[in-house]
């Protein structure tokens, strides 16, 4: 079985102290509750300049959270002013790295070269890459959603290995639905998966498709992250946003996450 995980992207949020805390109160909140990381895993992926400390906190207090990044530089080293590689996020003991972001395609324009170099770093660092992938509101209205994720997905990872592929997770974000309050349905949910899956099947293997975890993400809250888990059964936990930057409701999807994959 794939196991669960919730992955909290804090986007440009929270300085190192700030980090610290939520961190701190995260796994006092999990501990409290007698949270069994070996059946869900819990991962938050702070801004750089926060990095260093919630990795030392991890390492002293002996915490089961684990940590990433949100990007990272498709070189090594050199006079890359601004850029942060693979090799230096790997040292700092992160474990993931999102790769293309909506944010990030429209803010700073990743093209699907860049992507493939960035995932090719992220593993070749012995990391995994959260690719996200996901519509405008203008592919869904042309019914071309499904499609256009699978796309993505073909895209970026269509030379891969399958050792290198199965290391994977994709998160389908549909743009819409970032940071917007409103939320793809649990059948949307669920198709989107289904197809990503079917995809890894087609193009690699069978054991690829199955070894390969694909997460939610846009406006999970407490308040529908129980119903999202319990009926998109091809789905294995959540990319959450805004959601994330609060211990309390993190510490609720968290265990609403698990609690629904058990009961699967």
């Amino acid at each position: 079985m794939r196991k669960p995980i919730v992955v909290g992207n804090w986007k440009m949020n929270l300085d190192h102290l700030e980090a610290t805390y939520c961190v701190q109160k995260l796994a006092w909140l999990l501990r409290d509750a007698r949270f069994d990381y070996d059946s869900c895993e819990v991962v938050v992926l702070p801004p750089f300049t926060s990095i260093r400390s919630v990795g030392v906190l991890v390492d002293a207090d002996k915490l089961k959270i684990g940590y990433g990044a949100q990007t990272v530089s498709v070189t090594t080293q050199g006079a890359f002013t601004g850029d942060v590689s693979a090799d230096m996020l790997a040292a700092l003991g992160c474990k993931y790295v999102i790769v293309g972001h909506s944010e990030r395609r429209k803010y700073h324009p990743e093209d699907d070269a860049t992507l493939v170099d960035q995932v090719r770093a992220i593993l070749a660092a012995d990391m995994q890459p959260i690719l996200c992938v996901g519509e405008s509101y203008d592919e869904r209205k042309k019914g071309i959603e499904l499609e256009y994720a699978v796309g993505q997905v073909n895209d970026i990872t269509r030379d891969l290995s399958e050792d290198e592929a199965s290391r994977m997770l994709v998160a389908y974000e549909p743009v819409w639905a970032i940071g917007t309050g409103m939320v793809a349905t649990s059948r949307t949910a669920q198709d989107a998966a289904h197809a990503i899956r079917r995809h890894f099947a087609d193009a690699f293997s069978q054991a690829v498709a199955e070894r390969v975890r694909i997460l939610y993400g846009g406006s999970v809250t407490s308040k529908n992250a129980s119903q999202l888990m319990s009926e998109a059964h091809d789905m294995d936990g959540f990319l959450v946003g805004g959601a994330s930057l609060d211990p309390e409701e993190f510490d609720k999807i968290v265990r609403l996450t698990q609690k629904a994959a058990q009961q699967r």
